[in-house]
């Protein structure tokens, strides 16, 4: 009983390792980025990239472990859900108000430690934001909604 269940399950963990989730494998940087509507300095870019832009974007940098599902289905998911939230990589087709919402969400979610996600940077220590980092797009969001001018609700 124990040896067909073992075989059982070894059999499902094989089989699914052929049902892949289409990736996150485009361009990161286009004509509808975030770049081509509000300024985003460098310094500021770099942080985004380099903590945001995995599941902010249009591009996923895969590691090794998302060719073994069931993991690669999970990342999969949070990659969707990430761009449902906010996308980088098609920022300017958001309404102005959208936008001004966005990069508000962009500074709350940063500063309450909600994101990068404590999962991704367990892993991507790189990705942790340092409270200068923090600061710097707190700093950046505070900046490009007041030009934005958008009347206050």
């Amino acid at each position: 009983m124990k040896r067909a269940f073992a075989f059982g399950f070894l059999a499902i963990l094989v089989v699914i390792q052929f049902i892949r989730p289409e990736r996150n494998e485009g361009v990161a940087e286009t004509d509808m980025d975030v770049t081509h509507f509000v300024n985003v300095p460098d310094n500021v870019m770099t942080v985004l990239q380099s903590s945001c832009y995995d599941c902010h974007s249009n591009r996923t940098e895969y590691p090794w472990y998302a060719e073994v599902n069931p993991v690669g289905w999970w990342l999969n998911n949070h990659v969707e859900e990430g761009k449902s939230e906010l996308n980088f990589s098609d920022f300017a087709q958001y309404d102005i108000k959208r936008m001004d919402h966005k990069l508000e969400e962009v500074a709350e979610e940063v500063e309450e430690g909600h994101m990068p996600l404590p999962a991704y940077t367990w892993i991507h220590r790189e990705a942790e934001l340092s409270p200068e980092q923090i600061s710097l797009i707190k700093d950046w969001v505070a900046a490009e909604r007041a030009k934005l001018n958008v009347p206050a609700q």
